[in-house]
């Protein structure tokens, strides 16, 4: 079996976005000549997230308006975290519903994917560079 690391880096110059990394994840997996296995990608940061769905303007926009009825950014004073000096509690909790990582199937040198389905970058608490870890193991 092998295996291959690679860190792929953001600088997301807002801060909330979601960002469709599947060519990049699809770029580490011919890197790595993995044909059969396993991909993990996930958010190196506990404010951005990694999830799989379908590349769509309105579902993205849908997402941003559920996140922030869930845990809106303001007002600060809201959240315990923001004591410390930061005024980031919102995107830890938004990090926590949409997810730290996702597992991908690696079948004859591909992503194993469903229908529509491409992976997203979740930024939450940007204007800073964050990174995303893919790590494939298999044959």
């Amino acid at each position: 079996m092998r295996s291959y690391r690679k860190e792929l880096w953001f600088d997301i110059p807002t801060r909330r976005e979601f960002r469709n990394i599947t060519p990049q994840v699809e770029t580490c997996l011919r890197e790595s000549g993995i044909s059969e296995g396993l991909l993990l990608c996930n958010a190196m940061h506990i404010t951005a997230s990694v999830f799989i769905n379908d590349d769509e303007h309105g579902l993205h926009h849908d997402f941003e308006c559920w996140l922030e009825k869930l845990a809106p950014h303001e007002p600060l004073s809201a959240y315990q975290h923001n004591k410390t000096g930061e005024d980031n509690g919102d995107a830890h909790i938004k990090r926590t519903l949409m997810g730290r990582e996702v597992v991908v199937a690696v079948t004859h040198g591909q992503l194993d994917f469903g229908p529509w389905e491409q992976i997203f970058y979740g930024e939450f608490d940007g204007c800073r560079r964050k990174r995303v870890l893919v790590k494939i193991i298999g044959e």
